[in-house]
């Protein structure tokens, strides 16, 4: 038995990226999928490295999820994530969470450290406390640009749908060396929701689903949408039924496309570390490391690709 080849794949999030906004989208996606196969390839876990290049995305502030992440209604940041273990279909999930820096960390803690699934909201809070998660003021999560975007979606005449088109989730899938799956989502939500809305994120077969018998999957796009057909779960349905993870991914966000009128984007690993990044938004940010290549974009039809060392030397340049 040759042990199986690692692969990573991240998404920034599916919707329409702003021209300013693409050179930080791609740099963050590339960073982050370099940084969970750095992982992957020491021998790490697929849990490891999607928990690993979540951080990486929660930490930049390009994307909608911790430091970036939009505002509610009130002007406060509320964050999911979820995360979840192919291996045994362990998974652990937090909503509506403050004033923590990195959702995913709190959100794997609940996994490894409670016999529940979801915390939400105050009880989150207490059990970061617990778990001796250090307080992020607030502000320090919240950009100009997010503080910008909710004063115009406060206007009478404004129209927060435009703008929920720039989303910005983050998610990761990956295979490891053992042949374990793993996925991770986290995000801020959407622009100027009600106070304790939950999206799709921290919800179990819609932001993400890993099971080692098929794959692993990461969504992102119009939250409700994607709970309505449970989005990622219906992709790994798709895979057991025979398809290919990028038939797969289309076939299913066909169907939530017509279904339902939603658009989005998924990551797909499956058990044998083929992958696929789909979406039926204008964009999604996202990278993939396999076979020590790296490959990137934005644009639909748009892939570049160069060798992992060659990507290293140029991030260590940048960052």
């Amino acid at each position: 038995f040759g042990k199986m080849k690692p692969v990573i794949v991240v998404h920034g999030g599916a919707g329409r990226i702003f021209k300013e906004r693409e050179e930080g989208s791609r740099a963050g996606v590339v960073k982050a999928a370099l940084q969970g196969y750095g992982i992957l390839k020491q021998g790490g876990s697929a849990l490891d490295a999607v928990e690993e290049a979540v951080r990486s995305m929660e930490d930049d502030p390009h994307f909608n999820a911790g430091c970036g992440s939009v505002l509610n209604e009130k002007g406060e940041v509320e964050m999911d994530a979820i995360i979840m273990d192919g291996k045994n279909l362990d998974s652990g999930a937090v909503s509506a969470v403050k004033c923590i820096a990195n959702p995913i960390k709190l959100a794997r803690l609940v996994m490894e450290k409670t016999k529940h699934m979801l915390l939400t909201d105050h009880g989150a809070h207490l059990f970061a406390q617990a778990m001796d998660i250090p307080e992020t003021p607030g502000e320090k999560l919240i950009t100009e640009r997010s503080r910008e975007r909710w004063k115009k979606n406060l206007e009478p005449d404004s129209n927060p749908e435009e703008f929920q088109k720039d989303l910005g989730t983050v998610g990761a899938v990956a295979i490891d060396s053992e042949g374990n799956v793993a996925c991770a989502t986290s995000t801020g939500g959407l622009s100027n929701k009600l106070i304790g809305r939950v999206g799709d994120t921290a919800c179990i077969g819609s932001g993400g689903y890993a099971d080692n018998y098929s794959g692993a999957t990461s969504t992102t796009g119009h939250g409700e949408s994607i709970m309505k057909v449970v989005l990622a779960r219906l992709v790994l349905y798709h895979m057991e039924q025979g398809m290919s993870p990028e038939m797969a991914a289309d076939t299913a966000l066909d169907y939530m496309k017509t279904r339902v009128g939603g658009l989005g984007g998924v990551i797909v690993v499956n058990n044998s570390g083929e992958w696929a990044a789909r979406f039926s938004t204008k964009q999604m940010s996202w990278a993939t490391v396999k076979d020590d290549q790296l490959h990137y974009g934005i644009s639909a039809g748009e892939r570049y690709t160069k060798p992992v060392d060659e990507a290293l030397a140029s991030e260590s340049r940048i960052f």
